[in-house]
Parts: C-alpha cells; structure tokens; sequence
C-alpha cells in the first residue's frame, strides 16, 4: 500500500513528518538509490528501499530473489574458514545481502537462488510444498535398469529412505553414462550419495533447474533477477 513518503518516515519512527519533510528538501532521503526531493511522493515500503543518511529504514529493505549459475569451485556459504570462494562473491552491485537458499556442494555447479526474503526461503526448503530440483548427471559406468528403478522408488540413506525421483538416461559413453533425475528433496550431496549406494559414482554434477525455473543461457557465474511470476512459477 502506498504512502506519502514523509508519513512512512514517521511511523518508521524516524522522525516527525516535519522533520522527515525537511530531511527530504535536503536530499538526505533515497527510493532504490535515487534522491527524492519531492514533497508529497506516494511509497509501497514493501515494494521499494528507502533510506536516510545512506541507511535503510525499518521495514523497508527491497526483497531480492536471483537465480545464479553457480560455477564448481564456490561454496554456498556466507564466509569459509578455509578460504575458499563463496558463492555471495559473484553478486555484484546489489547493496542488499543475498543468501544462497539450500546448498550446491564445492564440485557441482548450476541452479542456485540468491534471495534476502527470509519466508520466501524457508517456504521452498520446506518439504511439504515438494519444489523439484533437476540435476543432469554424469556416472562411471552402464547402470542397469533395475538400479535405476530402485532410486527412482527410493532407497536407505543414514537410515532413512529418500523420497521418489524421475530418471531418465541421456546419453551413453563407453565409460559413461549421463542422466536426468529430477529430486525435491534436499539432503547434503543426495544426489552423489545416492549413485555411489547402487555401485555407480558420480563425475558430473549440474543442477539445470530449481522448480521451474532454467538456467537456460546463463552462464556461469551470473545470474538473473527473478520477477514475481517467476517465484510464484515455483510452487506451481
């Protein structure tokens, strides 16, 4: 809901609306970045940041989602004792703090959202609302059909049974063979894990899609700002 911006200052507790008028005649007031020097300005705080003396107010902190093609090489971590590259490293000009929702382990690279919206992440790691994940998958060796029925069906890990996934086989080398398998589940490198039970160990390891979300042409290392139709796509 829109406001006057001088009102949201003042219930922000900021100041008093007068002085939040002559904060905004001295230019000391931004909207996504931009001085605002209008009187009389209509704000969604939820929609847009707003901040005074650079700092942002209560409240009005801008939600961010970004789905990032992580490279191999980066942890999702916010910090890493041992000094390896993080995965916030590679989200440039954004003031806001992204953090990486779920984990891509060191040694697999692809699909990974970026987002400050706090519900928004616990909402998608939430089991119950079952967001699938798809992983393109290189393997040692020829697995047999059987195998892949199994994993599909779901098998033991640490004691408890992995929820059913979709596979199908892509491509076949002599030494090789590269697969699909689509997962909700997110169990630390569950996908790894759960070749290696069957005899066939992983070399190869991509997510290509969170939900419905693909990464398309992204390269990389980039990434791109999801709009509300995109987030709202992942629960479809």
């Amino acid at each position: 809901m829109e406001e006057r911006l001088q009102k949201i200052l003042a219930q922000a507790g900021v100041c008093s609306r007068r002085a939040a008028e002559e904060l905004i005649r001295q230019g000391r007031v931004k909207v996504d970045g931009t001085i605002v020097t209008e009187m009389g300005v209509k704000i969604d705080p939820n929609r847009h940041r707003i901040t005074v003396n650079g700092r942002p107010i209560q409240g009005s902190e801008k939600k961010i989602t970004v789905l990032l093609n992580k490279p191999k090489g980066f942890v999702t971590t916010m910090s890493d004792p041992q000094g390896r590259p993080i995965v916030s490293s590679l989200i440039k000009d954004i003031d806001e703090r992204l953090f990486p929702v779920g984990r891509l382990d060191l040694d697999t690279e692809g699909a990974l959202l970026m987002t400050n919206d706090g519900e928004l992440a616990q909402k998608l790691l939430h089991p119950k609302f079952e967001v699938n994940k798809t992983y393109q998958v290189t393997i040692l060796g020829h697995i047999e059909p059987q195998k892949i029925q199994a994993l599909e069906q779901g098998i033991d890990l640490d004691g408890r049974q992995t929820w059913p996934a979709k596979i199908s086989v892509r491509e076949k080398s002599e030494k090789t063979t590269s697969l699909h398998i689509i997962i909700h589940e997110g169990r630390k490198r569950q996908v790894r894990r759960m070749f290696e039970a069957v005899g066939h160990p992983v070399i190869h390891l991509k997510r290509l899609a969170y939900g419905n979300l693909r990464l398309g042409n992204l390269s990389p290392g980039k990434y791109r700002f999801l709009s509300p139709k995109d987030l709202a796509s992942l629960f479809r």
